[in-house]
């Protein structure tokens, strides 16, 4: 009789549209990864960050990409989710020191809820996040203790970690990587970063603003990498 084919393993990635989810989706395919990827239509008001996700998706080959439908917004509380301007230009001293009012009150607390309970329906033991404790905006859910101890619960909270015995594993390649070599990571892996955004604050046509949190660190990360971002700016 024929070899029974064994199944693939499979990973839940958490794909926001940015450069780092998009470097996590490579990370997970180049380690043996089916890549099942998760977006949010969560209430941001940068949603044409769920189009560059759908582009990378279907670039990189993912298996299933869901945009799950929720509204974090409705609490307000961040300005990404509430009328509330977005910083610009704040130096990289100043974005180290407090917590700044882009933060989502428990967006990845609840972004891995969403991907323990996916996983579980797929038989999947593997989530992959692009969270970074070095080159990042002071977020206390992208620290290595928050992970460490969410992955606890998760092996707590689930059929999958308790009646069948199976480690449900939290996957962090990027999170002591700065920027720069996040991105030469991605290159190295064949990323191709024009498919992507990572702005707050983009413009209708979808270019980026340049002066955010988020682009700063993005193209500060270039710079130091020895390349350009191809991305489109306004100005």
């Amino acid at each position: 009789m024929p070899e029974s084919i064994p199944e693939p393993k499979k990973a839940v990635v958490l794909l926001s549209g940015g450069l780092d989810s998009s470097t996590c989706v490579a990370i997970a395919q180049s380690e043996g990864y089916e890549v099942y990827g998760l977006s949010f239509s969560y209430g941001q008001r940068h949603t044409i960050e769920l189009d560059a996700a759908k582009r990378i998706a279907d670039r990189m080959g993912i298996k299933k990409h869901v945009i799950a439908n929720i509204d974090i917004g409705a609490f307000g509380g961040s300005a990404l989710t509430d009328d509330i301007p977005v910083p610009k230009d704040r130096s990289h001293e100043d974005m180290s020191t407090d917590i700044p009012v882009t933060y989502v009150p428990a967006r990845n607390t609840i972004f891995l809820s969403y991907a323990l309970g996916w996983a579980e329906v797929l038989g999947a033991n593997d989530i992959f996040i692009g969270v970074n404790a070095l080159d990042y905006s002071g977020y206390p859910d992208c620290r290595p203790e928050f992970i460490k101890a969410y992955e606890v619960m998760a092996n707590l909270a689930t059929k999958a970690g308790t009646q069948d015995h199976r480690h449900m594993t939290i996957h962090t390649p990027l999170i002591d990587l700065t920027k720069a070599e996040i991105i030469k990571k991605g290159v190295s892996l064949g990323v191709d970063y024009s498919l992507t955004i990572s702005c707050y604050d983009p413009d209708s046509e979808g270019r980026s603003c340049g002066h955010c949190d988020a682009c700063q660190l993005r193209l500060k990360g270039f710079a130091e990498a020895g390349t350009t971002d191809p991305v489109p700016y306004q100005d």
